[in-house]
C-alpha cells in the first residue's frame, strides 16, 4: 500500500487561497521595501485570480517607495469583521421612517410604521457575513508589528485563518499556516516559488513586470543592494530570475539609493552630528528627537538606510543603534551588528523586539527617549562586557557577575566559559593513586637468573599440552633424557610473586653464578625434570613486601621441586 506524501506548505497555502474569496493582506510596520513589495505582489496576483484582495498597513508608505506599482491601494484601517443586523418583517406591516437619536452615550433607533404597531415577533437580530475569509501577513515576525490593526481586531485573528509568510529568525509562528524560512534573504524571495506554483495550478501567467519589480525591490532593500550579511546565492538566483521576468532593476536603484530629498539629507546630517561612540565596548549610536524632525522638516521614515550606509562603517563599531522619537510619542530603535558573533535579535528581545542576527529592532511607548537611551546602553554594555571580558563600571568584578545580564543566546554561544569548571574538579593525581601499577615494581625480578627462563613463554600456547596419550599408528619413541647437571639454588623472588611453568622443555643447564656455589642434587630426585614447578605457597596472605626495619612482616615460604 503506497504511503501518501505530506502536502507541502506552499500547496497548503494555494489550497487555502483557492477556497477563499475575500482576502486581507497585511504587511509589517514600519513598512519597508520587503513588506510593501510582498503585499503588493500578492495583491496583483490575487486580483488576476478574481479574488477580492485588500491591503492595509497601520502606517503610511514612505515617499521613497511611492514609485512602486499599486502603492495607492494600501489602506490604513480594517472594516469591522461582523455587522450587527436588525431585521424587520414587512410582510404584514409597512415602515414609514427609521431615525437614530444619540442620548447619554446610547443610540436609539426609532422605527415608525405606516399603520399598526411592531411586535417582537416581527423583529430579529443577527450578525452579518464576515468581511474577510482569509488573512495573509507578510514580513511580520509578530502580531505586535501590525499595530492597531491587530489590537483593535484581536477576535478577527482568532476566527479567520491566518497565513504567516516571513523570513525573520524571531518569528512567533502565530498563523494557522506558517511559511517561515530564516535562510531566505527576503520575504519576496519566498514568494517567487509560491507564485510559480500558483501559475502551474491555475494555468494562468501571474508574474508580470510589475510583480517582478515589486519582488526584486524586496530583495535589494533587505540585502542593502547585495551588501548585507544575508546576501546568499538564493538572493542572486532569485534576482536573476526576476530580471528575466522583466523586473526594472535600474528604476529600483535610482529611486531607493540615488535619490535623496533635501529634508532627508538634513536629517542625516543631524544624525551624524549627534553620533556617539563607546570605544571600550565598541558601541556606536545616535538619537533623534521630535525637535530634530521638526527642525529639518523631515519625516521619521526618511531615516531609512543611514544606519546601514553610514553608522555601521564607523571604525571599531560592533553594535550600532539609532533611536527615533516619533510624533505620537512612540520610540523606535534600529539595531545592527557588524559581526555575526553578536546576535542583534537577542538584544532587541530584551526590549520586546526581534529580527535577524545582524539586523533587528523594537519600539516602546510611555518612556522618555533619554531614559530609554540609558537603559539600552546599560544592557548593551553588559552584553559586551560578558562577551569581551571587560567589566562595566556598575560591575567591577570579572564577567562571571555579568552572566545574569547577558542574553541566554550568548551564554549558549560561549560554552568555553563554563569548561574550566569540570577541569578544576578533576584531580590530576587520582590516576596515579587508582592505578594498581605497583605490580611492575613487584615483578622487578629482572636482575635474577629466572627471568631468562621466562622468555620461552610463547611455548605455553603450543598445543601439545599434557593430555592422555592417544592411540597413534606409530608412537614416537621416548627421548632419552641426559642426566642434568647440578641445579643451582635460586634465591626466592620477592614476596607475592608467582611464577609457574608447565609442559616446558628443560633449558640448558645455566652456568653457576659465582656468588651462588652449586649444590649436589639429592640422589632421590628424578633426573628428568620434564615438568618444572616453582610456586609460592597458595594462601590468602596478601603479597605484601616486607617493610624495612620490620622483622615481623609476613615472609611466605616457597616450594621448589620438580615433577615427572
Amino acid at each position: 500500500m503506497s504511503q501518501v506524501k505530506p502536502m507541502s506548505l506552499q500547496q497548503q497555502i494555494i489550497d487555502l487561497i483557492k477556497a477563499s474569496q475575500k482576502i486581507l493582506i497585511m504587511p509589517s510596520s514600519p513598512p519597508d521595501g520587503d513588506s510593501i513589495g510582498s503585499a503588493l505582489a500578492l495583491y496583483i496576483a490575487l486580483k488576476k485570480l478574481n479574488k477580492e484582495a485588500t491591503v492595509v498597513c497601520p502606517e503610511s508608505v514612505p515617499d521613497t517607495y511611492h514609485f512602486l506599482p499599486s502603492t495607492s491601494i494600501i489602506g490604513d484601517h480594517v472594516v469591522a469583521s461582523k455587522d450587527f443586523v436588525i431585521t424587520i418583517d414587512t410582510q404584514s406591516i409597512k415602515i414609514a421612517n427609521i431615525k437614530q437619536i444619540d442620548e447619554n452615550q446610547k443610540v436609539n433607533l426609532i422605527i415608525t410604521p405606516v399603520n399598526g404597531r411592531l411586535t417582537q415577533e416581527q423583529i430579529s437580530f443577527n450578525y452579518g457575513p464576515e468581511r474577510y475569509d482569509l488573512i495573509i501577513t507578510v514580513d511580520t515576525g509578530g502580531v505586535e508589528q501590525l499595530g492597531h490593526l491587530y489590537s483593535d481586531h484581536v477576535d478577527m485573528f482568532h476566527q479567520i485563518p491566518v497565513i504567516n509568510i516571513d523570513h525573520h529568525f524571531s518569528n512567533e509562528h502565530f498563523g494557522r499556516i506558517n511559511f517561515v524560512d530564516v535562510m531566505a534573504p527576503s520575504t519576496t524571495e519566498l514568494l517567487i516559488g509560491l507564485l510559480e506554483l500558483m501559475e502551474k495550478d491555475s494555468g494562468m501567467k501571474l508574474i508580470d513586470e510589475d510583480i517582478a519589480t515589486l519582488l526584486l525591490a524586496g530583495i535589494i532593500t533587505d540585502t542593502g543592494s547585495f551588501q548585507n550579511a544575508n546576501t546568499s546565492p538564493r538572493a542572486f538566483d532569485g534576482s536573476a530570475k526576476l530580471v528575466q521576468y522583466g523586473a526594472r532593476q535600474q528604476e529600483i536603484i535610482q529611486h531607493i539609493f540615488k535619490t535623496k530629498q533635501l529634508s532627508m539629507l538634513k536629517l542625516w546630517g543631524r544624525i551624524l552630528t549627534k553620533m556617539q561612540t563607546d570605544e571600550k565596548y565598541n558601541i556606536v549610536w545616535s538619537v533623534l528627537t521630535r525637535k530634530d524632525f521638526y527642525d529639518t522638516a523631515a519625516d521619521d521614515s526618511e531615516t531609512g538606510g543611514i544606519i546601514d550606509e553610514l553608522l555601521t562603517n564607523a571604525p571599531g563599531s560592533e553594535i550600532v543603534f539609532l533611536l527615533k522619537e516619533r510624533k505620537d510619542g512612540t520610540i523606535t530603535c534600529s539595531i545592527r551588528s557588524t559581526t555575526s558573533a553578536i546576535d542583534s535579535s537577542a538584544l532587541a528581545e530584551k526590549f520586546g523586539g526581534g529580527g535577524h542576527v545582524q539586523a533587528a529592532g523594537f519600539r516602546m511607548k510611555g518612556v522618555s527617549v533619554e531614559k530609554l537611551e540609558q537603559d539600552i546602553l546599560r544592557e548593551f554594555r553588559a552584553y559586551q562586557a560578558y562577551r569581551l571580558g571587560r567589566p562595566t563600571e556598575e560591575h567591577s568584578e570579572k564577567p562571571e557577575a555579568l552572566k545574569s545580564l547577558a542574553p541566554e543566546e550568548l551564554k549558549e554561544k560561549k560554552p568555553e566559559e563554563e569548561k574550566p569548571e569540570p577541569q578544576k574538579l578533576e584531580p590530576k593525581p587520582e590516576p596515579k593513586k587508582i592505578e594498581p601499577k605497583v605490580e611492575p615494581l613487584e615483578i622487578e625480578a629482572k636482575k635474577e637468573p629466572l627471568e631468562i627462563e621466562a622468555k620461552p613463554e610463547p611455548l605455553e600456547i603450543e598445543p601439545p599440552k599434557v593430555e592422555p596419550p592417544k592411540p597413534e599408528p606409530k608412537p614416537e619413541p621416548k627421548p632419552v633424557v641426559a642426566p642434568q647437571p647440578p641445579m643451582p639454588i635460586v634465591p626466592p623472588p620477592a614476596p607475592g610473586f608467582q611464577f609457574q611453568t608447565s609442559g616446558m622443555q628443560a633449558p640448558q643447564a645455566p652456568q653457576p653464578t659465582p656468588s651462588m656455589p652449586p649444590v649436589s642434587q639429592p640422589p632421590s630426585m628424578p633426573q628428568s625434570p620434564s615438568n618444572f614447578n616453582f610456586q609460592a605457597p597458595q594462601n590468602n596472605v596478601p603479597a605484601t613486601p616486607p617493610q624495612p626495619g620490620n622483622p615481623d612482616a609476613p615472609n611466605p615460604q616457597y616450594q621448589f621441586g620438580s615433577q615427572q
